[in-house]
């Protein structure tokens, strides 16, 4: 009994990374850019959006709070981890955890490096192919098991699988549907390993299944009809919800149906 318990807290103590994602081509938006959304959950609550200068760009995201008071063992002495955000050149990433990909005997103490990722990248990457060649040339092993989502202001709009050390792209320009929605699985990982399939059906379902055009589905669209849908995508672990249009990215920090969605601009 005493060695059930235990297993059972280890289980419990797991935090789950749980988000739920969508690109909508630019082909058909209005402004021809495109427009992409996260809804994240998150073992930390307390969020909001900051402002930095990185070594080429100024850039926003969603950061913990808590970050310069209780940083973590993985991430370099004074470096920010950001969960989503947007540089002064319209090049936007955010991610989506994956349980899948990883083929590797790297230490788990080593992982979980997608958020100084996503702030290295928007400190130097203006578009889709600076961003790969970003990844490429990442030291390996890159200590990171996720979907990247990247638009930019050219109207590049992709997601990256990416795993310690590779990547695979989809290019939602050329998605049949002219959006593309991501959880916590990929395409290319062990299927047998898949996360957060039910939220990506559920998605699929309301966009499917929607009156509103396309040319309609901005922030508050993702906001009304997915984040606040209820379960299994509104969670007690919802921590934020955000969505990049243009040159402003909107956030509500907190549950999306408790918060008002607030645009940020640099």
């Amino acid at each position: 009994m005493k060695r059930f318990l235990i297993l059972l807290f280890l289980a419990l103590s797991v935090p789950s990374f749980a988000c739920t994602s969508v690109i909508v081509s630019g082909k058909y938006t209005r402004d021809g850019r495109a427009v992409m959304y996260k809804h994240r959950d998150s073992s930390c609550k307390d969020v909001s959006v900051e402002y930095f200068q990185g070594s080429l760009y100024r850039l926003m995201g969603v950061v913990n709070s808590n970050w310069r008071r209780h940083p973590v063992a993985r991430v370099p002495k004074g470096t920010p981890e950001v969960w989503g955000g947007m540089n002064e050149m319209g090049f936007a990433i955010m991610n989506t955890a994956t349980y899948d990909l990883k083929d590797d005997d790297v230490p788990q103490s080593e992982m979980d490096k997608e958020g100084v990722v996503m702030y290295q990248a928007l400190s130097v990457c203006a578009t889709l192919e600076e961003f790969e060649y970003f990844l490429d040339t990442l030291s390996r092993p890159m200590c990171i098991e996720t979907n990247f989502g990247v638009i930019d202001a050219k109207g590049g709009a992709a997601y990256y699988e990416v795993n310690n050390h590779s990547w695979v792209k989809f290019d939602v320009n050329e998605d049949p549907h002219g959006y593309r929605v991501v959880t916590n699985f990929t395409w290319t990982g062990r299927p047998a390993d898949r996360k957060g399939y039910d939220r990506y059906e559920k998605a699929c379902r309301i966009l499917e299944s929607t009156d509103v055009p396309m040319p309609e589905w901005d922030h508050s669209f993702f906001i009304r009809e997915i984040s606040c849908s209820g379960a299994p995508i509104l969670r007690k672990s919802t921590s934020c919800a955000i969505v990049f249009e243009g040159d402003t990215m909107w956030a509500a920090l907190g549950r999306p149906d408790e918060v008002p969605c607030k645009p940020y601009t640099l």
